[in-house]
């Protein structure tokens, strides 16, 4: 028989409070925890790292992007997972995975080194690839698997409020990751990038075992009701689900999953390209990069209050009216962006990606759940995660090739606003399809 508490001593049932607060804290927590696997963690060891292999800046960049395209072409597969095997043994083995990505990382140099004499190859080629496949294991574990899997795991053990509790993990996640590459780098020079990586491996490994502990997959295994409404005996667990619940077949037939899913990208897509080139950007337009550095801090109180005031009203208000702001920001974004060298452009940046940042915060938690049910939200959000960790691994190179094709970053605005007015017509009939 099937024991949802086996490997942990603590049940659900008996807790004092509803568990979902539990779920709240740990699964917040577990996202936290995926920052050595995501982009702001990774950039801090950029320069120490390339340096100990011999790398170039844009040698080590492609073997970051290949690495992270790899991990968005099989994200899909860890979906699967997910609705098979719940997100309590899917996090476990993603963060053990992270642990072990994480300590081969701080080994790489050597590895390199060995290869090197064991190939009898004094080539670049060797820490590339090198660096290429533990990218890809970094990517898919970190920035993919532990923050579906426990992203996923809080909208499932709420309904009605789960606007409200996205709201609290948002924000502390928010300033969680604006702070890690100050710890990190704290890490670096007192420890090396090698001692680094070795800490952050031990810190995810204790992690795991809170994974197996805390983690648990759905409310009604243990009797509950999501958002603690009550108790349930287990032959009526399914009929607690409420409305039509899509696989991810039907919901790819929908207009809503391409658009929603499609405006997501281009949050990834630009904020990426933004924050990897925004020195190049600014310098192209005659700014200094203390002006482009600075953009960032007021970007992200936009961003959380955005998410903090509208993850509340989303309870209560339709997502139809959150997917045409979070375009409307995109089109400022673009307008300022286009506009960088004029006094109001960089207000317009700032406010544009805030607005988008905010917004990105609440459909990305709360769209899927609410409009293609809780029963195949694996499948689907691995293929919406797919698709976000693919444009963001396309944006730097495409900024890049922009720039040195035509001098400049202006076309980018011009196929941003392209590609919004798009979204803002084809999001006209992108109803709920519940």
């Amino acid at each position: 028989m099937y024991n949802p508490n086996r490997f942990s001593s603590v049940d659900p049932a008996k807790s004092p409070v509803f568990y979902g607060y539990v779920v709240l804290v740990i699964g917040s927590i577990g996202i936290y925890c995926s920052i050595p696997g995501q982009t702001i963690g990774v950039s801090v060891f950029t320069d120490p790292v390339k340096d100990a292999l011999g790398l170039s800046r844009n040698q080590f960049s492609n073997a970051y992007m290949i690495g992270t395209i790899m991990s968005s072409l099989v994200i899909g597969r860890a979906g699967i997972w997910f609705d098979k095997y719940g997100a309590r043994y899917v996090a476990f083995f993603a963060a053990l995975t992270l642990a072990f990505s994480l300590w081969l990382c701080s080994w790489s140099a050597r590895m390199s080194n060995f290869m090197k004499e064991f190939l009898d190859l004094d080539s670049w080629m060797v820490p590339f690839i090198i660096m290429t496949l533990l990218f890809f294991m970094l990517r898919f574990s970190g920035q993919g698997v532990l923050t579906m899997a426990s992203r996923n795991m809080i909208m499932i053990w709420f309904d009605k409020n789960r606007g409200k509790v996205n709201a609290i993990s948002s924000v502390a996640i928010s300033f969680g990751f604006s702070s890690s590459p100050l710890w990190i780098n704290y890490l670096i020079e007192g420890y090396s990038w090698e001692g680094a990586w070795q800490m952050l491996a031990l810190g995810l490994l204790i992690f795991s075992f809170f994974v197996l502990q805390l983690y648990r997959n759905r409310p009604e295994e243990h009797g509950l009701l999501p958002d603690g409404a009550g108790k349930v005996v287990e032959t009526a667990v399914e009929s607690l689900i409420v409305g039509k619940q899509f696989t991810l077949k039907k919901a790819k037939g929908t207009r809503a999953f391409w658009m929603y899913g499609l405006i997501l990208a281009f949050n990834s897509f630009f904020i990426t390209g933004l924050t990897f080139h925004v020195v190049s950007i600014f310098a192209s337009e005659g700014y200094p990069k203390s002006d482009a550095i600075a953009i960032f801090l007021p970007g992200s109180v936009v961003a959380v209050t955005i998410s903090s005031i509208f993850n509340f009203l989303s309870d209560y208000l339709q997502l139809k009216w959150y997917l045409y702001l979070m375009i409307f920001g995109g089109i400022i974004a673009s307008i300022g962006f286009l506009y960088l060298p004029t006094p109001y452009g960089i207000p317009l940046l700032i406010a544009g990606f805030g607005i988008m940042g905010g917004f990105f915060a609440v459909l990305n938690a709360i769209v899927w759940p609410r409009f293609y049910g809780r029963n195949n939200l694996g499948a689907i959000t691995g293929k919406i995660m797919g698709l976000l960790i693919l444009a963001s691994a396309l944006a730097p190179p495409i900024f890049s090739l922009c720039f040195s094709t035509f001098g400049s970053y202006k076309l980018l605005g011009y196929l941003g606003l392209a590609f919004l007015l798009f979204l803002m017509v084809g999001s006209l009939k992108a109803n709920n399809p519940q």
